[in-house]
């Protein structure tokens, strides 16, 4: 809470207490009883249920304590229940603070303490002139419950709006981190795969044919630097401040982009053959989760399957576009697969799940493995 605020809420509550300090002193107010007290007594009681207030917001239960005590001595005093409409005022800021939990007790206390306090108000009739003291006492009490049942249900809803802002920021975070890690593993896991196979490939013939090393190491230059790339750009995204910054950024992969995927998975001794038969475009976001799908599906045949033949499928139409990676399982002369967890085939469903798509994978029944995806748009 700013100091501004905070200065009204202080002005808002002097506003008040001294309202409440001229409430007794109204006639329409007061009981209409001999034993009333003086002018100079009224003023005195009034002040001291009233001046409290001003500072209710510094120390609310002890202003409450003194404020109903106050009260209660100008009701026996013959002030009427009017009092006890300060220590209701102080009783509200003490119940929209305090943290308890009490439940249903709140609603129970709260209902029929404004049933009383309305059965009261209709039986006195018109000729109503305050009743007796122990009347007038209920009548005091039961406001007091109603003030509390309705402080208490202010502070629950409070309560309950902070834990769904709350929750809502940390749900915000979880989707914030998990994104990064698909981002990154897409970039890294493909890339460094790659490098890894071709690596081991050219460590394994440079001795007896050292052209196809030397054909090795220059895939594995030109992975790199496109790794470099692909990661310098991703942290531009994960760092811009501002949107002066997004000049520098370049345009996010799409169905267009499938030709450079198909060029590096060939590189590293998959044969693909790329079908693609977009009837409707497909919107950006949409784009690039099937690429980034194409992506990780290529480097798992890589990893897992090189030499290899695979078919990538990609068609738009009718609002649906539908991804199909379908490899022949491991050729003659397959390399050791590469270690690695199962994270790319999680990554993959969240992205399509995210579109509320579907993701289904698994081993073909004659030999080979089948990624099937389908983006809705």
């Amino acid at each position: 809470m700013g100091d501004v605020s905070r200065r009204r809420l202080i002005l808002l509550d002097g506003a008040a207490a001294l309202g409440f300090a001229l409430l007794p002193q109204l006639t329409l107010v007061r009981p209409d009883s001999g034993g009333a007290p003086g002018g100079l007594a009224v003023s005195l009681l009034s002040l001291a249920t009233a001046l409290p207030l001003a500072v209710r917001r510094l120390w609310p239960v002890p202003v409450f304590a003194i404020v109903l005590t106050a009260s209660c001595v100008a009701l026996a005093a013959g002030l009427g229940p009017a009092v006890f409409l300060s220590a209701a005022y102080a009783l509200y800021l003490v119940a929209t603070t305090r943290r308890r939990q009490l439940g249903r007790s709140a609603v129970i206390v709260g209902g029929a303490s404004t049933a009383g306090a309305a059965l009261l108000t209709v039986t006195g009739g018109q000729h109503y002139t305050g009743g007796t003291l122990a009347v007038q006492l209920l009548f005091g009490l039961l406001v007091l419950g109603a003030t509390w049942a309705a402080g208490t249900a202010v502070r629950e809803r409070r309560e309950s709006l902070r834990r769904t802002i709350v929750q809502a920021a940390e749900q915000a975070k979880v989707e914030e981190r998990m994104r990064i890690a698909r981002d990154i593993h897409d970039v890294v896991t493909h890339s460094v795969g790659l490098i890894a196979i071709k690596a081991g490939v050219a460590n394994h013939v440079i001795a007896t044919h050292p052209e196809e090393a030397g054909e090795a190491l220059t895939v594995i230059e030109d992975i790199s630097r496109r790794a470099l790339r692909d990661m310098r750009a991703t942290l531009k995204v994960l760092r811009r401040e501002d949107d002066a910054q997004q000049q520098d950024l370049q345009p996010v992969p799409g169905l267009s982009d499938l030709p450079s995927l198909v060029h590096t998975a060939e590189a590293a001794g998959v044969s693909v053959d790329l079908r693609s038969d977009c009837v409707e475009e497909p919107p950006d976001g949409v784009a690039l989760t099937a690429f980034r799908i194409v992506q990780e599906a290529l480097t798992n045949v890589v990893k897992h399957a090189a030499p290899t033949r695979c078919l990538v499928s990609v068609t738009a139409q009718d609002g649906v576009l539908t991804i199909g990676v379908t490899d022949d399982g491991p050729g003659p002369g397959h390399r050791p697969t590469v270690p690695g967890g199962a994270m790319g085939l999680v990554g993959m469903r969240e992205r399509a799940v995210a579109h509320g798509g579907t993701l289904t994978a698994g081993p073909r029944p004659d030999a080979g493995f089948r990624i099937l995806a389908t983006l809705p748009y």
